[in-house]
């Protein structure tokens, strides 16, 4: 079981980013679109598997801790309206590139997929299926709602090959879920895990969430209780993000009823303890997954790997994304869609795709990325390896960060030896803020600094 120490915690609870990427989203800029994206796709480079994202935004209620992008709607021809877009969207871009290359992974987010009707999943599906060559074993997943989910719905989602699927609890306390707006009992939580399980999806996955309002260490415990019975295969306990001045609907949230941020520690410590005493893994900073899952076998055979969507059990890919607010990632180019669904539908209506903004990365960025992505993945780096790849004196190189990495040796959380940087277990909780120390980006005196969330 892990221990974990929450004063050290605490020492380091600072904003820093998620590093989904590196540089992180908020560094895209509008100079940056269709002319240089368009110059990537068709230069050759990118010939390996692919991943596609699909962001579905559509939800029937406002969850008012939700930090994603997403549009309320209950008309199901809004919808069909919004297919025809993301149709149109695929035509366009699968003219840049190579169709013979083969898709080994695909995920549907939100927004809640489930919105879609069984037979608009079905017609997205197809659509997809007649674009791009997926691979036999190719990792199929979604993210759903149980509330509103029918068995229809699982029933379409598997026909057209979903077999791994995520689930949204947060938490199961009823003065909980009513002061974030998402009441969702037991009973449906647990009836959609029934249904996925029994259509054979391979993989289940439960979100919970710390740090909302009115929780308390005993109730939160029950809800984790619950969570283990029901057995999934992955967890991912995220920090609840209180940013009101940049996500409006959490101005819905009482402030007053946050908990305060040593409960929020106590809240982190219990989940640590509980699931990896329960059997899970702890994977790194939120995810935790069973031994035998296939989270668990890529942090073993450091193939381990992180995109927008989060920690990825496949390495290397191009990924390509599909909807509004979007992002790709190529090895040399991140580009994103339009946030506004208007903007989204304007851009595909003159026959170009709707990117909002972009970012070219230079050969630094490469090599900051390279370290970052060894940490935060592999949660080790040996300086060797990095030195001769991009021909290089790593220690003269990063000077500045591996002085900046001295209170973390001296509290145990990272080692330093024959030539390895090596993150310890109790390093894992802040390995945000020990890949920070590599990031050029936080570095720089000069212009405005981007919000993130806190890093515990």
């Amino acid at each position: 079981m892990i221990h974990v120490d929450t004063k050290l915690l605490m020492k380091y609870d600072r904003s820093g980013p998620r590093y989904t990427s590196y540089p992180t989203a908020p560094y895209l800029t509008p100079e940056i679109g269709y002319r240089e994206y368009q110059q990537m796709l068709q230069s050759g480079n990118h010939l390996n598997e692919i991943s596609l994202y699909f962001h579905l935004p559509f939800c029937d209620t406002l969850c008012h801790f939700c930090g994603c992008t997403m549009l309320l709607t209950r008309s199901s021809a809004r919808i069909d309206t919004y297919l025809d877009y993301i149709e149109k969207e695929i035509t366009l871009l699968t003219q840049h590139f190579e169709r013979k290359r083969k898709v080994s992974q695909l995920h549907w987010g939100g927004g809640t997929p489930n919105s879609l009707s069984p037979a608009q999943i079905r017609r997205l599906g197809s659509v997809i299926h007649h674009h791009f060559d997926m691979q036999k074993d190719a990792e199929v997943s979604v993210e759903l709602d149980p509330r509103g989910l029918t068995y229809d719905h699982m029933q379409a989602f598997h026909q057209v090959g979903f077999n791994r699927c995520s689930m949204g609890i947060q938490d199961f306390s009823p003065d909980v879920q009513e002061a974030v707006n998402r009441v969702q009992s037991e009973t449906i939580s647990r009836q959609a895990v029934d249904w996925a399980r029994n259509l054979g999806f391979k993989s289940i996955n439960i979100d919970l969430i710390y740090g909302l309002p009115f929780q308390r260490p005993q109730t939160y415990e029950e809800t984790l209780d619950k969570v283990i019975e029901i057995r999934p295969d992955r967890l991912a306990v995220f920090n609840y993000a209180h940013m009101p001045a940049m996500i409006k609907k959490q101005r819905k949230i009482n402030e007053e009823a946050l908990p305060d941020p040593a409960v929020k520690l106590q809240l982190l410590k219990m989940a640590i303890e509980k699931l990896s005493s329960a059997g899970y893994a702890y994977i790194g900073m939120d995810h935790f997954a069973r031994p035998d899952d296939e989270l668990c076998i890529a942090l073993k055979e450091k193939t381990l790997y992180r995109n927008f969507q989060g920690y990825s059990t496949h390495a290397g890919l191009d990924l390509y994304s599909f909807g509004m607010s979007s992002i790709s990632m190529l090895p040399r180019i991140y580009v994103q869609n339009q946030k506004n669904i208007k903007s989204y539908f304007d851009a595909l209506d003159k026959n170009t795709l709707p990117l909002a903004r972009g970012i070219v990365l230079n050969d630094e960025d490469v090599l900051r990325r390279n370290v970052i992505m060894n940490l935060m993945c592999h949660f080790q780096l040996d300086k060797n390896e990095i030195a001769g790849k991009y021909h290089i004196d790593f220690d003269k190189h990063f000077a500045e960060s591996l002085d900046q990495l001295k209170p973390f040796i001296s509290d145990g959380l990272v080692e330093l030896k024959n030539g390895m940087i090596k993150v310890t277990e109790t390093g894992r909780l802040v390995i945000r803020n020990i890949a920070m120390n590599f990031d050029q980006y936080l570095m720089r005196k000069e212009g405005n600094k981007p919000i993130f969330s806190k890093t515990i």
